[in-house]
């Protein structure tokens, strides 16, 4: 190995690696040098490389003497013995000796107090909180919804919080025990042209623009309401809402956002500087925080502590915002629960945050710096992908005993009965490209994936809500086997579970597995059948350039998937027409509620029938992302065909 190979695996980068064909891959020592700068371990001779493998090895071992994970009454290993007492969340004592903790009963986060030196000890239950928990003996289903896309009889740019609460009890009318919901993180309320729920300021806090002025007695309607979302003019006129309602808001209502500030401490009001003065900077061409003048680059800086005292009303808005955010999402969950839902509302992780947003700015030391998060060529993403965004360190976690983490999970499941993680191998480790580089130039960093999924075993408890791991694309060896033996449920999306032209049968789904027809990122079921993706790569000059292939090929898919369902038991007669996707989407909505998994999520397009999708990765304003809109409200379009008899489907698959 040379010496440039043991400074890239000491700093937990994979040298050697396996791409989602199973060829095996090497990462050229160019971008390992590349990578290793970004994490600080510029080496530029075998003597310095030494010196940093020492280095990290020094830091790894402080790292581990402040945290160890284990499992419910299982001994407990620890990195250095020694006498001391551990101290448990309830505050139950237990002396201690050795090496080893005896085995503990109580699930948390427990305190060691050893030779002047605390280190955290999280035990976690065998299990995540699962769908027999929260709905014993049932086989559940529910839709998965992109909330500005909902609509709810009101004149709205696009749907809130209050469209969601209403979308949830219609569902839930209908039979769905859960709403798997798009990313509800907070995004840069002031920029108009940010609005991709994915590239989030912070995870922390919630998307300001989803609160509903409503609930405190300014109603949201007279916006314009066109069938693709205008950001550009919505994002303003909601945010001029939320200001009138600011203006006019009450001794009582002054009173929740005072004790709402209180309970978030120090983060919350942060954020809420970090959005104001992104507001403030934002007309000299500042995007992030890194373009600000450089005396308000630190968060707990006189020049911020200053301006903060001085614009303490523009300040006390977004804490506001923040506070009606909070209420409408709660008042949504409600709503999701009192129809009688199971789960209620399924959050959704992103995998990262925007480098310039709100959480960079006040926590920097949580995340990698210089490097983005993307992935490697996969079949979602044959050219690899860069997704400008960025995430936590790994040193950063084991150093704070996975504060970072812990508050994320706490903060997506505040008002929800379950979790969507995005791109859930970064549990175990993420693709990292250096600022600027392409995908190519990228290389898998380590994540310390047995700790991750222990805090999230306990945190899932804690909040009694069930964990889903997107783990499609390139599967590193041993991560689904690890998911299995949590209790989290994977993704298994029928257009991906096939073998030649035909669909894998329904009997051979995993139990524990939430099946799906589609994803936000996928053509929907009847946008399949039609090649609308096709037409859309052949109008972009995307994909395969052989487009009468393309076409050759989904004729033959056609004919297998249409065999497949006639198999099943979902479907039979001739195959449908080139140009009838009808058939198809129930068939496809029975053939997957027919699987054993736990849970099938059907995405709202499928179950109105819908054609385009709302995401076409790869593309940013060449195709309508994140702007569709569904043609009616909620209630009403489940209450008219063909949404009516799919829900019918549904229900009837669903039912032992």
């Amino acid at each position: 190995m040379s010496a440039l190979h043991g400074l890239a695996e000491a700093a937990g980068l994979q040298v050697d690696w396996t791409d989602a064909g199973g060829k095996a891959q090497r990462v050229e020592d160019e971008a390992l040098r590349k990578v290793l700068t970004a994490l600080g371990y510029a080496a530029e001779s075998d003597a310095a490389v030494a010196e940093l493998v020492a280095r990290i090895g020094g830091d790894q071992a402080a790292e581990d003497a402040a945290f160890v994970s284990g499992d419910v009454g299982q001994p407990i290993r620890l990195p250095r013995g020694g006498r001391g007492q551990l101290v448990l969340d309830d505050g139950t004592r237990i002396d201690v000796t050795g090496d080893t903790l005896p085995p503990i009963d109580r699930p948390g986060y427990h305190r060691l107090e050893t030779d002047g030196r605390e280190v955290m000890v999280a035990v976690a239950p065998p299990r995540c909180f699962t769908v027999e928990d929260a709905a014993p003996g049932r086989r559940i289903w529910g839709p998965a919804v992109q909330i500005p896309a909902l609509r709810d009889g009101r004149d709205t740019a696009f749907g809130d919080f209050t469209t969601l609460a209403r979308s949830a009890a219609a569902f839930a009318e209908g039979g769905a025990d859960a709403l798997a919901m798009s990313p509800v993180h907070a995004l840069f309320p002031a920029d108009a042209g940010r609005y991709s729920p994915y590239a989030p300021s912070s995870r922390l806090f919630l998307n300001v623009l989803y609160a509903d002025p409503g609930l405190v007695g300014h109603a949201v309607t007279g916006e314009d309401a066109p069938d693709l979302i205008d950001w550009a003019n919505a994002i303003p006129q909601r945010m001029g809402k939320l200001r009138a309602a600011f203006e006019a808001r009450t001794d009582a209502i002054r009173d929740a956002v005072a004790a709402f500030a209180e309970k978030g401490g120090e983060e919350l009001r942060r954020h809420a500087r970090f959005d104001a003065l992104h507001a403030h900077f934002l007309p000299d061409g500042a995007y992030g925080w890194q373009a600000w003048p450089a005396a308000f680059h630190d968060p707990a800086g006189q020049a911020v502590a200053e301006w903060a005292r001085s614009h303490a009303e523009e300040v006390d808005f977004y804490l506001f915002c923040q506070w009606l955010a909070d209420l409408s999402l709660a008042q949504a969950q409600k709503a999701a629960k009192d129809a009688g839902m199971a789960l209620g509302l399924i959050a959704d992780l992103a995998v990262g945050m925007d480098a310039g947003g709100s959480h960079a700015w006040s926590r920097p030391d949580d995340l990698i710096t210089g490097l983005s998060i993307g992935a490697p060529p996969d079949i979602l993403g044959p050219e690899g992908q860069n997704w400008g965004i960025t995430g936590f360190s790994p040193q950063a976690l084991k150093a704070r005993g996975f504060e970072p983490f812990r508050a994320t999970i706490r903060a997506a499941l505040a008002h929800a009965g379950g979790i969507r993680i995005d791109h859930a191998m970064g549990l175990q480790r993420l693709w990292v490209v250096p600022d600027g580089g392409s995908a190519a130039e990228g290389a898998y960093l380590s994540y310390p994936v047995d700790d991750m999924l222990r805090v999230l075993a306990i945190e899932s408890h804690a909040a009694e809500a069930v964990v889903i791991g997107e783990d499609l694309g390139t599967v590193p060896d041993g991560f689904r086997p690890r998911m299995d033996a949590r209790g989290m449920l994977g993704m298994r999306v029928m257009p991906f579970e096939m073998e030649g032209d035909r669909l894998i049968a329904p009997d051979r789904y995993d139990a524990q597995a939430a099946a799906m027809t589609g994803t936000h990122d996928l053509p929907t079921m009847a946008g399949w059948w039609l090649g609308r993706e096709l037409d859309w790569n052949e109008k972009l000059g995307r994909g395969r350039p052989d487009h009468a292939a393309n076409r050759r090929e989904r004729a033959e898919q056609r004919a297998g998937w249409w065999q497949s369902f006639v198999a099943a038991g979902v479907a039979s007669g001739p195959q449908p027409a080139d140009d009838d996707p009808a058939p198809v989407v129930d068939a496809a909505i029975g053939f997957v509620g027919k699987t054993p998994c736990d849970l099938v999520i059907l995405p709202m397009e499928d179950v109105l029938g819908l054609v385009e999708q709302p995401n076409l990765p790869g593309t940013t304003h060449e195709h309508p992302n994140w702007r569709r809109r569904m043609p009616v409200a909620t209630d009403a379009g489940l209450a008219a065909q063909p949404a009516a008899t799919h829900l019918d489907t549904i229900r009837k698959a669903r039912t032992p």
